[in-house]
């Protein structure tokens, strides 16, 4: 049945409504718009016909606003693992299945995409951003954007601007100058606003240039809605408005959470004191309005997606599976060790992440998976029963113990006793915006896990994680009774980056042990979420262990008795996370030189890097196989599986470089001085910058990456389009599949400049595209190359400068490698 047109009415009536209900409201009516009702919603208004607005954390799969293990989501890979497939419209059925979690939880509006850049390596939210290209990251941004929004959920690209680094994010002022501002860290959502016309988007806590961008009406006012037409919601990070004034002034529409904001009586007063005018709360109101009209929520308005133009259904999970492994990116197959194809007749599984891979990062990103599929489970139904497949640890990396494996009850305790109790998988109690059982966090007063230990005899340990008042006891006896508080101020701390106490536990052989923990609610020291319905913390439990030096004899002794070892290495939680950046790119723990005695042992290694961002790996060369799975998301194991055993090509590429030592990062610095955080290197991040260093490598460079077969670049063409505002020219690139099997390239073209500024980068990425061809066959690739890629912004006369002369466009499979040229002759503007 062909799909429904869409009604050109819709958009003129949907105005109209907004106005109508607008035209309603008095002055406080008005205002209550603007601030969050709760945690995650904005009030509604029966008299004005305008239903409850609920948003969510959706980067990587959508959270709703139970963050409970009984309201689970599909947890897709992360961000930049869907850059890493360089697919536009994979992206976009990334999008659509937002949207339909969303849906299903009941959400209107999800909080991603985050499309600030990978200035750095130490960037702790480095996995939760696309790349260190503006073009990559806003086309990727651009694509999920409108897959959600074909879903009639909304959209929040954050976090504007300058938000590329996590310390001291809330307060520090990020000195950047106007062109590297508008080339780089504005590009991409300039891109996304116009291509996909987002419904939202997300104030970042940090200052540009001496103004918190809750309150910059030069870039919120100015360059967002003036320049580029943006006419959505732009929304505070969470408990990012400041200032009653400033913000109001400084185009800021929704201050969330609520219900104490900036906003409420005090711009209310603020209005009537003469300090903001009212037509500034109508367009604040208007703004507000118009989201509520576009996902479904304001009587008279139609929606902008009807119910019958909605996507089809997406099966989630199969979609997790095809996108983790499109993303995995193969970056060294010695002697064509993969595809393990026929499989061996023994593997020697290898590492902690094995059996505890480490799905997505934390923080916003991060949700109670459906399900999860390890490697070793993985990996231990593809194989099937005529491969040996062993495990070994080798090395844990955790710095923190994980949550106790045993089944935990949770009782919720008031003044007056017990309100209700819950059964939990493990030691882990995260409740955020509601409380099981429907209870109400005011009624709340305290919080008691009970659990047995059992295990093999010797030391276990127990350990106490989280932000509060404490006391765990263990057979009647109290081992701890105390508060632990956060470190820094950020305020999301208390449930991002919490403390740890542990403790020794002897237990005997056949004994088990009573574990009671009890927090005591409220407490000022909980953070500045407390108040919001918040209650996050772990019991920890690990059992008796080897020593770490017997730990890696037995994974070394386990990969010289196979045909081939898989080492699982990767980051951990302590590494990468929102709220915090890394102190190195170094693999925590023992790994490295876990991979080093394997690789020793066994010539046919394949390491598999469990990291959402660069990490050193300094036994690269002396392996078979290095493949790269990001955070892969919940069916990480079967996408493995998929992609070692040959059912599915590696189809991953770079989206940033990365350098072979920390020494080689072209931006290091992360941490603010006198708070604030200096762009010194300007235009020059990632690839642009390596591309100035004169006989110097990265380990691996932007875009790098293979698949199971081998390409040859054979020839391009290049037309410019001298007639148009927005196209530079058109290309065409032909390549031959010259390997054994079918496969997908992705052809990469970038643009030089002639060399005579030597402020502009020596190549940007112009366009790219995906090609596929079977073994042997040809295929010709066009892209179309926008006028963007050779224009500057000159601040002087504050505008976009298309600069002529002879310009090559290089096509290749990566940024190091571009065997093909042609110049391109921009003549001078009339």
């Amino acid at each position: 049945m062909a799909e429904p047109l869409p009604d050109p009415t819709a958009d003129a009536r949907r105005e109209a409504a907004v106005e109508t209900a607008l035209a309603r409201l008095d002055l406080p009516a008005k205002v209550a718009l603007l601030a969050g009702a709760d945690m995650w919603s904005l009030p509604a208004d029966p008299e004005i016909g305008l239903g409850r607005l609920v948003m969510s954390d959706g980067p990587a799969g959508v959270r709703g606003e139970h963050w409970t293990p009984d309201d689970p989501s599909v947890a897709i890979p992360s961000p930049t693992a869907i850059a890493a497939t360089w697919d536009i419209e994979l992206a976009r059925r990334a999008g659509r299945l937002l949207a339909q979690e969303a849906r299903r939880k009941g959400a209107h509006v999800v909080l991603a995409p985050t499309v600030n850049l990978h200035r750095s390596p130490r960037g702790g939210r480095h996995f939760e951003c696309y790349s260190e290209d503006p073009l990559l990251t806003g086309e990727i941004g651009a694509a999920l954007v409108s897959g959600v929004q074909d879903g009639g959920v909304g959209t929040t690209p954050k976090h504007f601007v300058g938000n590329d680094s996590e310390t001291d994010r809330y307060t520090v002022d990020v000195r950047i100058d106007e062109r590297t501002l508008r080339e780089l860290y504005l590009a991409p959502f300039e891109t996304i606003v116009k291509k996909a016309r987002p419904w939202g988007l997300m104030a970042a806590y940090n200052a540009v240039n001496g103004d918190s961008m809750s309150e910059h009406d030069e870039l919120n006012n100015g360059v967002l809605r003036e320049e580029w037409g943006f006419d959505g919601v732009l929304v505070s990070d969470w408990t990012g408005a400041r200032d009653t004034v400033r913000a109001a002034l400084g185009g800021l529409d929704v201050a969330m959470p609520g219900p104490a904001t900036v906003y409420g009586e005090h711009l209310v007063r603020a209005v009537r004191a003469g300090l903001v005018p009212e037509h500034t709360v109508d367009d604040l109101a208007r703004r507000v309005l118009r989201l509520a009209a576009r996902v479904g929520l304001l009587a008279g308005a139609p929606a902008a997606v009807p119910a019958e133009r909605l996507p089809a259904p997406i099966d989630g999970e199969a979609l997790a599976r095809e996108l983790a492994a499109r993303s995995f990116v193969l970056l060294r197959n010695e002697g064509g060790v993969l595809p393990l194809d026929p499989a061996p007749r023994s593997v020697a599984l290898i590492g902690q992440a094995a059996v505890e891979a480490r799905i997505g990062g934390g923080g916003s990103a991060q949700v109670f998976p459906t399900r999860v599929v390890g490697p070793l489970d993985g990996l231990r139904a593809a194989l099937g029963e005529d491969t040996a497949l062993v495990h070994a640890v080798g090395a844990d990396p955790r710095t923190f113990l994980p949550p106790a494996g045993f089944p935990c009850t949770a009782e919720l305790l008031g003044d007056q006793g017990a309100l209700g109790s819950v059964a939990l998988p493990d030691g882990t109690v995260r409740w955020l915006g509601a409380l099981p059982g429907g209870h109400s966090f005011g009624d709340l007063r305290r919080v008691r896990l009970t659990g047995t230990v059992t295990g093999p005899a010797g030391r276990h340990a127990l350990a106490v994680r989280g932000v509060g008042r404490f006391t765990l006891e263990v057979d009647g006896t109290t081992l701890f009774d105390g508060v632990l508080r956060p470190e820094g101020e950020d305020p999301a701390a208390a449930f991002l980056n919490p403390p740890e106490r542990r403790f020794a536990l002897e237990l005997a052989e056949g004994a088990g042990a009573a574990v009671v923990l009890t927090t005591t609610l409220p407490d000022a020291d909980a953070g500045a979420f407390a108040g919001f319905g918040l209650v996050s913390f772990t019991l920890g439990h690990a059992e008796p262990a080897p020593s770490p030096d017997e730990s890696i004899a037995r994974a070394v002794a386990a990969a010289r008795a196979a045909e081939v070892a898989v080492v699982v290495v990767g980051t951990t939680e302590e590494v990468e996370s929102e709220g915090v950046d890394r102190a190195g790119l170094r693999l925590p723990g023992r790994q490295d030189e876990l991979v080093a005695a394997v690789a020793a042992a066994n010539p046919r290694t394949v390491v598999v890097v469990n990291a959402g961002a660069p990490v050193l790996m300094p036994w690269r060369e002396s392996v078979a196989a290095v493949l790269l799975v990001w955070f892969p998301g919940q069916q990480a194991g079967e996408a493995l599986a998929d992609v070692l055993l040959g059912a599915v090509e590696p189809g991953g590429r770079l989206p940033t470089t990365w350098p072979a030592a920390e020494a080689d990062a072209p931006v290091w610095e992360v941490a603010p001085v006198d708070g604030r955080l200096a762009y010194t290197e300007g235009l020059f991040i990632g690839y642009r910058a390596w591309q100035r260093r004169a006989g110097a490598q990265p380990a691996y460079w932007f875009g790098e990456g293979s698949g199971y077969t081998s390409w040859a670049y054979e020839g391009m063409e290049a037309r410019l389009v001298e007639d148009s505002a927005e196209v530079l020219a058109e290309v065409t690139v032909r390549v031959r599949n010259t390997g054994p099997r079918d496969g997908r390239e992705t052809v990469q073209l970038y643009l030089a400049p002639d060399g005579a500024d030597p402020s502009r980068p020596d190549r940007v990425l112009a366009a790219f595209a995906q090609v596929s061809a079977a073994a042997g066959a040809r295929a010709t690739v066009r892209l179309t190359v926008p006028r963007r890629a050779a224009q500057s912004w000159d601040p002087i006369t504050r505008a976009w400068r298309t600069v002529p002369g002879t310009h090559l466009l290089e096509a290749g499979p990566h940024a190091g490698h571009r065997p093909l040229s042609t110049a391109l002759v921009i003549p001078p503007s009339p």
